[in-house]
């Protein structure tokens, strides 16, 4: 592979990085929050690796004549270094992240995923008297299949997410993707929300509404449910990869 390639990589690679990391929040549709200074220092340290090549390249033509075309360097005809031809499938995903930066997981992945268990709450805290009450998907799922208090029986809850069809009976499903390192390792949350009306998907909005009944509440028979009072079309947060509380509607 010619040195001036090799260089071009490098640069494309860590200017890439720091475009989605440094310059903007796109990293968010990728890798977890915390990850952003490892990509930031590492979009860094490919940059001053290119800029070395380069520096390495013309110092080299200027000692020997040479062109950069490293057969030239070794004077004979196969590729000296051993770079695998693989170092070309760089080349695409560099072009994309400086050009076109792939779009965060939605309502095409949730819908192709089982809604994933929450971990088990150890006690539950007494419940608010705010009404409608915001709650987290994850913690609604808590609430509805492991509180045997039952407190969340007639409350009218709060809930944000995306929407994905759902599939039967005129319902619908309130998503939310969390991850734990990056979008590989992806998990969706998911509850049933019926309402006369079915948001486009992908659509964020805020549901407020009271559980479904169904089952015995605070065991796992009970369906992770709500009959929608309203439904309210919200903006995408920044960082949708969390099931965190987002501020109330105004007006």
């Amino acid at each position: 592979m010619r040195r001036a390639l090799r260089m071009t990589l490098l640069l494309l690679v860590g200017a890439g990085l720091l475009r989605v990391a440094l310059f903007t929040d796109l990293y968010l549709r990728y890798v977890k929050q915390g990850m952003r200074p490892l990509l930031i220092a590492s979009g860094a340290l490919l940059v001053l690796l290119a800029a070395a090549e380069a520096v390495s390249g013309a110092r080299r033509r200027e000692d020997d004549g040479h062109g950069d075309d490293e057969e030239q360097e070794h004077g004979h005809g196969h590729h000296a270094s051993g770079t695998p031809r693989a170092a070309w499938l760089l080349l695409p995903p560099a072009l994309s992240l400086l050009l076109w930066a792939p779009p965060a997981l939605g309502a095409y992945t949730a819908a192709r995923q089982p809604a994933q268990p929450v971990t088990r709450a150890s006690d539950f805290d007494p419940l608010p008297a705010t009404s409608p009450l915001p709650l987290t998907l994850s913690d609604f799922t808590r609430r509805v299949r492991q509180d045997d208090t039952q407190a969340i029986k007639g409350r009218v809850v709060r809930l944000t997410g995306f929407v994905t069809p759902g599939g039967r009976d005129g319902d619908w499903l309130l998503n939310r993707i969390i991850i734990s390192c990056c979008a590989a390792d992806a998990r969706t949350v998911k509850v049933r929300v019926r309402s006369p009306h079915t948001p486009a998907a992908d659509t964020w909005v805020t549901v407020t509404g009271t559980w479904r009944p169904g089952g015995t509440l605070g065991t796992a028979s009970a369906p992770v449910a709500l009959e929608a009072r309203s439904v309210r079309k919200v903006a995408k947060p920044v960082n949708a990869y969390t099931d965190a509380l987002l501020p109330a509607p105004s007006g």
